[in-house]
C-alpha cells in the first residue's frame, strides 16, 4: 500500500475525533488514580476513650481503615497497653432510602466514580463528533475542489463561508484561480486570434508576389510594404502583450514620467490637440515611460483612425490620480461593447481589416495601465464620437 493510501485510511475528521477521545481517556485515568490515592490516604484522626467517670481510658491518632460492609475501624492503644479496635458500623436505612441528598440513579463508591467519569467521557465523544466532522467536512471539500482544478476545470470555485481560517484559504484559492483561468484563457485566445491575423497579411503578401511584374508598380510594391509592416506591428503587439501578462517580466525602469510632456510630444506627433486642464501644474506618474507613451500613441492611432475631425487630447487630476482622455468625432462605440473593445483582437461590426490595426491595440492600452495600477475605459463623448480615459496615480511630489 502506497503512502497516500494509508495516509487517507484514516481520514481527518476520525482522526482528530479519535484523538479527543484518547485525550478525555486519559484524564479519566488520571483523575481516577487521583481519587484513589486520596481515599486510601485518609486523614489521621484521633480517637480517645473515656469512663463514665470521664477519665481517659486510651488514645490514639491513627487513620480509619475502610472495610467493606463494616464501616470504619479505628486501632486504638489503651493505657496499659493493650490494643483494642474501635468500629463505627453504617447506618442502616429502610429500604429504598438514600444517603441524604444523593440520587437514587448516581453510582456511588470508588467503582462509581469510575462509571461517572465514563459517562462523562461517552459524552464527549458523542458531542465532538458532529463539531470535528463540520469543521473537516470543509477541508475535504476544499481538497476536492482542489483536485478538481489540478485535472483541468478552471472555472471550480469553492464557497467562502465563515470568517475562520478555512474560509481564508478558500477566497485565496478562488483569487488564484480566477487570475490562472483569465490567463489562460487570454492565451488561449490569442493564439487562436493570431494565427488568423497573420493568415491575412501573409496572403495579401502572397498574391502580390504572384501577380507581381518583373517591374512591380508603385502601387503593389507600397500594398506589399504596408502588409509586411502590418506583421511586424501585429508581432510586436502579441509579444509585448505576452510580456505584459507575466508580471514578473522586467519590461523596462521605472521612474518619474512628466505625462503633460508626454502626451505633448505624441499630440505633435499624430496632430492631435492638446488641452491641459491647469497648464501651471505638471502631471508627474510613476511608471515605465515606453510603456505608458506606446498606450497613449495606440489611444492617438485608434482615434484617428475612426475620426472624422479633430483628436482633442485632455490632462487632468482628479485628487491622487492623473486621467488622459483621448475623444475624437468618430461614430462611437455602443454601451454594450465598451468593454468588449479592450479584448484581444476584438474589432466593431462592420469595422474593416484594411482600415489597419489589429485588434490588440487597446488591449495594450489597458494591460500597461493595470501594470501602473490605474485604469481605461471607454465613454461617451458629448459632441458626437467616443473617448478613451486612462487614469493613473499620480507621482507624490
Amino acid at each position: 500500500m502506497t503512502a497516500w493510501n494509508a495516509h487517507w485510511r484514516f481520514p481527518l475528521y476520525l482522526r482528530i475525533w479519535i484523538a479527543v477521545i484518547l485525550a478525555v481517556g486519559l484524564l479519566t485515568i488520571a483523575f481516577g488514580w487521583l481519587w484513589r490515592i486520596n481515599t486510601e490516604q485518609a486523614p489521621l484522626r484521633e480517637v480517645i476513650l473515656r469512663d463514665q467517670a470521664g477519665e481517659v481510658l486510651g488514645h490514639s491518632r491513627v487513620r480509619a481503615i475502610r472495610s467493606p460492609g463494616q464501616g470504619l475501624e479505628f486501632p486504638v492503644t489503651m493505657l496499659d497497653g493493650r490494643q483494642i479496635t474501635v468500629q463505627l458500623p453504617p447506618r442502616q436505612r429502610s429500604p429504598g432510602e438514600g444517603p441524604p441528598g444523593a440520587r437514587p440513579w448516581l453510582p456511588r463508591g470508588s467503582t462509581g466514580f469510575f462509571w461517572l467519569l465514563g459517562i462523562v467521557a461517552l459524552a464527549v465523544a458523542i458531542g465532538s463528533y458532529p463539531i470535528v466532522r463540520r469543521l473537516t467536512q470543509r477541508l475535504e471539500d476544499l481538497r476536492g475542489g482542489v483536485e478538481r482544478w489540478g485535472e483541468g476545470d478552471l472555472s471550480v470555485r469553492m464557497p467562502e463561508e465563515g470568517h475562520d481560517e478555512i474560509a481564508f484559504l478558500a477566497r485565496r484559492f478562488n483569487h488564484a484561480a480566477e487570475r490562472v483561468e483569465t490567463l489562460v484563457n487570454s492565451h488561449k485566445s490569442l493564439l487562436a486570434n493570431a494565427s488568423h491575423e497573420l493568415r491575412s497579411p501573409l496572403a495579401r503578401i502572397r498574391m502580390g508576389l504572384e501577380l507581381m511584374d518583373p517591374e512591380p508598380s508603385p502601387r503593389t510594391r507600397d500594398e506589399i510594404t504596408r502588409n509586411i509592416a502590418e506583421l511586424d506591428q501585429l508581432i510586436d503587439e502579441i509579444l509585448l502583450a505576452s510580456r505584459l501578462d507575466a508580471r514578473e517580466t522586467d519590461i523596462g525602469t521605472v521612474e518619474a514620467v512628466d505625462l503633460t510632456g508626454l502626451a505633448a510630444e505624441e499630440c505633435a506627433r499624430a496632430g492631435a490637440e492638446l488641452d491641459i486642464a491647469d497648464a501651471s501644474q505638471t502631471v508627474v506618474v510613476r511608471g515605465v515611460a515606453k510603456l505608458l507613451r506606446r498606450a497613449l500613441r495606440n489611444l492617438l492611432e485608434n482615434a484617428r483612425r475612426y475620426s472624422d475631425g479633430p483628436v482633442l487630447v485632455n490632462i487632468g487630476c482628479d485628487g491622487q490620480r492623473a486621467t488622459v482622455c483621448v475623444c475624437d468625432r468618430g461614430p462611437g462605440v455602443p454601451p454594450a461593447e465598451r468593454e468588449r473593445i479592450f479584448e484581444p483582437f476584438y474589432r466593431l461590426r462592420g469595422a474593416s481589416e484594411r482600415e489597419g490595426g489589429v485588434g490588440l491595440g487597446l488591449a495594450l492600452v489597458r494591460s500597461i495601465a493595470a501594470r501602473h495600477q490605474g485604469s481605461a475605459h471607454c465613454e461617451d463623448n458629448p459632441g458626437g464620437g467616443a473617448c478613451f480615459v486612462l487614469t493613473l496615480p499620480r507621482e507624490q511630489m
